[in-house]
């Protein structure tokens, strides 16, 4: 059964160059820089970008930053706290957004 979402096109990443090489390029630096140990080590790095893959719900980031996660030292508990993290600000995120409901309600006289 063929998938909407491919695995091997995660391996593949790199050719996206293909249609912008100048600008593939800028991003790659610009990616590399950014998960370069740094104020935060790459184990936490990649821990936040477990979470924010959930967030998006990015399959191939989900895969990438699971491996990535395991390899810089985290452990599942770890890595299933992120996940819970992501999740709760998600879903306070829409949860908020309620009281604008409620704005409009009080307005039109409930």
């Amino acid at each position: 059964m063929d998938q909407y979402y491919k695995p091997e096109h995660l391996d593949q990443f790199g050719s996206i160059s293909e249609g912008s090489p100048e600008l593939a390029k800028k991003f790659f630096d610009y990616y590399s820089a950014v998960f370069a140990e740094g104020a935060l080590s790459s184990r936490e790095k990649a821990l936040i970008a477990l979470a924010v893959s959930h967030t998006v719900q990015c399959p191939y980031c989900i895969d990438a930053y699971s491996k990535a996660s395991l390899q810089e030292g985290a452990d599942l508990e770890q890595m299933t706290e992120a996940v819970h993290v992501a999740t709760a600000i998600r879903g306070g995120a829409s949860l908020v957004h309620g009281l604008q409901m409620l704005d409009q309600v009080k307005q039109l006289g409930m």
